[in-house]
């Protein structure tokens, strides 16, 4: 995370700054959920689309790469939150929803870079109900933009989504070198359902690493207990 006095960030002479929100990793059972946001000055945003950003999900490992290098010599101001597996099962128990977890990190966001104006991409149906809630969080005079697809639309947004993007690949990366290659975290993923198989396998229990509230690791420890109760019964005949 790096940003500078935010009472230096709203306006630069006649221009306004903006930023993009987004995320990465939000369905995934393995991993963090990582939220980024990005300002920049009006006049380098046109730098942002010479610079062809992009929804991180369009673009290769290695361009998504090359293009956060290139968005962090541009950007004003750029911060990373990440919601950990056992913070999202704690929030989840204590009844919380996903979308209300990021609408918590993006409120934070907008409160320390304090932009102008600032571009979200909903994770929920409504935008109205999920601009509502952040906005409630709110501390600043910010304008808030908050559409679907708008990591398509705004490059703002597009930048946020790649360094979102980059910054799970290197936890996902670090996190398959301690513990074995897992694929890509989501569930959609056979080599990540393998591994999460595997695990249970030799072990009562999933690592803080996996989200243990998501259906699918849920499911997997339920039928381990069942197989171990149905186990024991048949010791004691």
């Amino acid at each position: 995370m790096h940003i500078n006095n935010p009472a230096d960030i709203i306006y630069t002479g006649e221009l306004m700054i903006t930023a993009g929100i987004d995320e990465s990793g939000r369905g995934a059972v393995i991993g963090p959920l990582v939220v980024c946001g990005a300002s920049f000055r009006e006049e380098d945003v046109s730098r942002l689309r010479k610079i062809r950003v992009r929804d991180s999900k369009e673009l290769s490992p290695k361009r998504r790469e090359r293009l956060a290098k290139a968005i962090e010599k541009i950007a004003k101001d750029i911060i990373i939150l990440k919601l950990s597996p056992c913070s999202i099962d704690n929030r989840k128990a204590d009844g919380l929803n996903l979308n209300q977890m990021e609408a918590i990190k993006m409120a934070d966001i907008i409160n320390y870079l304090n932009p102008g104006r600032v571009f979200i991409d909903s994770p929920d149906p409504s935008t109205m109900k999920f601009r509502n809630f952040v906005k409630r969080m709110v501390k600043n005079d910010a304008e808030l933009v908050v559409e679907h697809h708008a990591d398509k639309n705004h490059p703002e947004v597009s930048a946020a989504s790649i360094i979102a993007k980059v910054e799970r690949d290197r936890d996902i990366k670090k996190l398959s070198q301690e513990h074995g290659p897992f694929g890509s975290g989501y569930a959609s993923d056979e080599r990540t359902i393998l591994w999460l198989k595997h695990w249970l396998s030799n072990n009562t229990k999933f690592p803080d690493f996996v989200r243990r509230s998501w259906i699918t690791a849920q499911l997997m420890e339920k039928e381990k207990f069942q197989s171990r109760l149905s186990g024991w019964f048949k010791e004691k005949k």
